[in-house]
Order: C-alpha cells, then sequence, then structure tokens
C-alpha cells in the first residue's frame, strides 16, 4: 500500500513540476510592447461596415512599406503620430472615393482592447497604446489590429496585385 501512495505522490509531484515548467516557458505578452490600430466604422450599416474595410486596406498599404526596419516601439510611435495627418488623409481620400461625406479623425492614445488572438499569438485584454481611425460618428463595428510590431501588414513585397497580404509576423518568426 505505501508503495502505491509513493507512486501517486511522485505522480503528483511530476505534474505539478510539469504545469510550473510549462507557465514558466509560456512567453507573457506586455500591452507595453504593442501598438494596435483600431478602425471604427460609422455605423453597423452594410455599406458603412464595407468602407470601414475600404479604409483599412488603404491604410494598411500606406502603414506597410513605412514600417520596414522598425524594431523599436518607441521609433514606431514617433513615425505614427508624424504620419498621423497622412494616415487621416489616406482615410479621408478613401471616404470620398467611395462616395461618402463624412470624414475620418485619426489619433494616437490608450484604448482598452479585449483579448484576441493573431494566428498563434493572443494579447490578453487591457490598455494599449493604439492608432485609433473613426470614420463619421465610429459608432459602428470595428476592425482592429497590431500596428506594432507589424503583425497586420508586414510589408508584403510587391506581387503584382493590388491586395494586402495579412500575415502575423510572430508566427512567421515562431514557425522558422
Amino acid at each position: 500500500m505505501k508503495r502505491y501512495i509513493l507512486i501517486f505522490l511522485m505522480l503528483i509531484v511530476f505534474a505539478v513540476v510539469a504545469t510550473l515548467l510549462l507557465i514558466s516557458c509560456t512567453p507573457r505578452q506586455n500591452p507595453e510592447d504593442y501598438i494596435r490600430i483600431h478602425v471604427r466604422a460609422n455605423s453597423d450599416s452594410g455599406e458603412d461596415q464595407s468602407v470601414k474595410l475600404a479604409v483599412r486596406d488603404a491604410i494598411v498599404q500606406y502603414l506597410a512599406p513605412l514600417s520596414v526596419g522598425i524594431s523599436d516601439k518607441s521609433e514606431m510611435w514617433s513615425l505614427l503620430n508624424a504620419k498621423r495627418n497622412e494616415i487621416e488623409k489616406t482615410a479621408n481620400d478613401t471616404l470620398v472615393s467611395c462616395g461618402y461625406t463624412y470624414v475620418s479623425r485619426v489619433t494616437l492614445g490608450r484604448e482598452r482592447f479585449p483579448t484576441r488572438s493573431y494566428g498563434d499569438l493572443t494579447l490578453e485584454a487591457g490598455e494599449y497604446d493604439a492608432v485609433i481611425v473613426s470614420l463619421g460618428t465610429g459608432e459602428g463595428q470595428n476592425w482592429w489590429c497590431v500596428a506594432f510590431p507589424p503583425m497586420c501588414f508586414i510589408a508584403a513585397e510587391e506581387n503584382g496585385k493590388e491586395e494586402v497580404e495579412y500575415r502575423s509576423w510572430l508566427a512567421d518568426l515562431f514557425r522558422k
């Protein structure tokens, strides 16, 4: 009987040690390491949701080449701050070209985000630095992603298409 108790206790110790090792090896995601991007639609109408995606694509295409080579969050934050007016112009030009009369407003600040997974990476709910693009009233469903590291708009090499390729930089790194 003592033998079974000893084996049982050893199994419990093994399970506890294995759990602690797994927890300690799991990378922690610090909100201070990221800059999020948030595009808020004017409303939940189909048209406003559609133009939100067009604005998203235009902003991603604008920011993708600018993010190449940036490896520091503060450098990216400075770039986004310096290009805030151009980001807003990109959004407004897209709205106008799609026939909308309302405009966008781009701000940089802190914003609360829910837990969100991007491929193999999960960012916990919390406050993050963010580029916030509000279209019109900004009261519709929104789209968000990560501007730094540039997980949503890894600068795609020109492949002859006008499409944006959405990829996760960290997921690509882990796969290698």
